[in-house]
């Protein structure tokens, strides 16, 4: 089983910030939405209360992640076409959430609750997204998809 670790480090009203990690090694930064304190064990219409649509981080906890899922939207754009046609690491039974991905981009505003990979050198951002994204994608995922190897994602904050 490999295994991502998604540590945040930093929340605010609008973004969240954290560290991601395979089987130990730090592979580069993330950003995301406000985490509002929801955790995988919040029951359902808690989480439906609480979260507000494109602003909310995915709860803490453990998910499988797989890349056999091809992305109606990101197989259309032609970067993730020619890259991956389509098939981004995707978090599955996120309650509350549908459709999360981890792939690039620069502010919270390019997520919907997404996990987005960089580096974060900039207050409220990340930079070189695309390369943190190809490095965790080559580098990790998608040798572990060809071994056949099961991948989670355990997601924890360090300000809890």
């Amino acid at each position: 089983v490999m295994k991502i670790e998604l540590k945040r480090i930093f929340t605010c009203k609008t973004y969240t910030i954290g560290h991601i990690y395979v089987d130990g090694k730090f592979v580069c930064d993330s950003i995301e939405d406000t985490d509002r304190g929801l955790l995988q064990t919040t029951p359902l219409d808690e989480i439906k209360a609480k979260k507000v649509y494109a602003e909310t981080a995915i709860p803490r906890g453990t998910y499988k992640v797989t890349l056999n899922i091809q992305s109606p939207s990101f197989s259309k754009k032609a970067y993730y076409k020619q890259f991956c046609n389509g098939y981004l690491p995707r978090l599955l039974s996120v309650p509350g959430f549908d459709g999360i991905l981890m792939h690039r981009g620069t502010t919270a505003k390019s997520s919907a609750g997404c996990i987005i990979c960089g580096y974060n050198k900039v207050k409220g951002q990340v930079v070189d997204s695309q390369k943190a994204w190809e490095k965790l994608m080559r580098d990790y995922l998608q040798p572990a998809q060809k071994r056949n190897e099961s991948i989670t994602i355990q997601i924890t904050a360090t300000y809890a």
